[in-house]
């Protein structure tokens, strides 16, 4: 984190709340609801020196977007420890872990267990606070199980217990066979995981506090909270915000549903840099180029939408195969050209070859088929320069937004629920400003690559 005595200097003016996102897709989700919150916040890609600090001035808040999700134990330990070490450094009072909103992970891969073993040697407050649901975005949380939304409408959606999602229960690598998040939690090696359910809050501020005053006397791995409502993330956030200022530095597990409780709980009249909380999505000033690697249902109704895009299809064995070089040569060749004419390009991979492959195949191809995914944005921006591009799944946007070499992601506009449209910071300037939206597979509206157009 840069010289030590720099970074101890910055502990009075410093950011308060610190988060690592999992993946990309989420933390710029995350990134946005502290900048619509009036917070000055930037998301970076590693965790920032003091040189690279002093240029961006004070910050409220800010960010690490990882890739943590998809790694085994021993490499997520290493890259968690590296975040909480620079976190703690900074002096944050807040660090929060932002997993997906689905909680999918597993003790082999992505494990939040492992995470929250890791950074509580730089949390030393008992409180361990899990945010179980994020309403915004369809996910609750009721007696510590989880129910998320599945579909494309948001007006026909149905809510399905996590365990029996048509989607989360299928994750090729990570599925969600338990709805219960503190079994999943204990699989996960946190064996003593406790529940705050949503009667507690109706009760009111201070038998909130007598109940998890009560709780935290037995020492558990963590406290879980139901949510179910805004009303109960304000509560929340309450409680994180007391412990955070009456203790040591306190962690928080969940998704972005742990920012949004932290921005409701803060003080109003506090003297924080003015940022819009609403901004309009503008009109793209060129051609827009989405890379959609993700295989869900919802992302092949918004591509199946997307009727203003020219479509080249991408064959997940042939991007993972001996011959993946030559391969992205003609794919990159097929994107360039139309881009160069003005055309939108949509590259997406194809669900026949993966489906030939078998599921097992699938689920072991998911990391070679993002790096080869990351490798083909990687060429198609060093051919053409773009004004806006999108990227859709979670790994293929982490490995992707690492190949082009940026540095961090400030906020420019909201999309819709879960997405938002960020700048792009780099130190190359053909790089530097291009705008990119970043959506996991379960995120956005049916005419979301529609939408990135600016055309509405």
């Amino acid at each position: 984190m840069g010289d030590t005595n720099e970074s101890n200097d910055r502990r009075g003016d410093g950011p308060k709340y610190a988060f690592y996102g999992d993946d990309f897709t989420g933390a710029t989700d995350t990134l946005a609801h502290l900048a619509r919150a009036g917070l000055r916040t930037m998301l970076f890609l590693d965790p920032p020196n003091a040189a690279r600090l002093s240029t961006l001035g004070r910050l409220d808040a800010l960010g690490v977007a990882g890739a943590a999700r998809t790694m085994p134990p021993p490499e997520q330990q290493l890259e968690v420890a590296r975040v909480g070490a620079a976190f703690a450094a900074l002096g944050v009072r807040v660090m929060h872990y932002k997993v997906c909103s689905t909680f999918d992970s597993a003790p082999q891969s992505g494990s939040i267990g492992v995470a929250i073993r890791t950074l509580k040697a730089f949390c030393a407050n008992p409180l361990v606070a899990v945010v179980g649901g994020q309403p915004n975005l369809r996910r609750y949380c009721v007696f510590g199980a989880l129910f998320a939304a599945a579909g494309a409408d948001d007006h026909h959606q149905s809510i399905y217990r996590i365990d029996r999602h048509p989607t989360m229960s299928r994750h090729p690598v990570t599925p969600m066979n338990e709805a219960d998040l503190r079994v999943h939690l204990r699989r996960q090696g946190l064996e003593n995981v406790q529940s705050i359910d949503w009667r507690c809050f109706a009760a009111g501020e201070a038998a909130l506090e007598i109940e998890v005053q009560r709780r935290l006397e037995s020492k558990p791995d963590a406290l879980l909270f139901d949510v179910l409502d805004d009303s109960h993330l304000r509560a929340i956030g309450q409680v994180i915000a007391r412990h955070a200022a009456a203790s040591a530095p306190l962690l928080a597990v969940g998704a972005s549903s742990v920012a949004q409780a932290y921005a409701l709980a803060r003080d109003d009249s506090a003297d924080h840099a003015a940022v819009p909380k609403s901004a309009l999505l503008a009109r793209a000033r060129g051609p827009v180029f989405v890379l959609a690697g993700s295989l869900s249902p919802l992302t092949a109704v918004q591509i199946a939408a997307a009727h203003s895009y020219l479509r080249v299809e991408l064959d997940p064995l042939q991007m993972t195969g001996d011959s993946a070089s030559d391969y992205l040569a003609t794919r990159v060749a097929a994107i360039a050209g139309p881009l160069r004419d003005g055309r939108n390009v949509l590259a997406f991979t194809t669900r026949r070859a993966t489906n030939a492959a078998g599921s097992a195949g699938v689920g072991g191809a998911l990391p070679q088929l993002a790096h080869g995914c990351a490798a083909l944005l990687q060429q198609v921006v060093s051919t053409v320069r773009l004004q806006r591009i999108g990227i859709a799944g979670g790994d293929t946007s982490s490995f992707a937004v690492r190949a082009l070499g940026a540095w961090g992601l400030s906020y420019l506009a909201p999309l819709s629920a879960g997405v938002t449209l960020c700048r792009l910071h780099a130190d190359r300037t053909e790089l530097d400003g291009m705008e990119i939206m970043l959506k996991g597979g379960q995120m956005g509206d049916a005419d979301l690559f529609e939408q990135l157009l600016g055309w509405s």
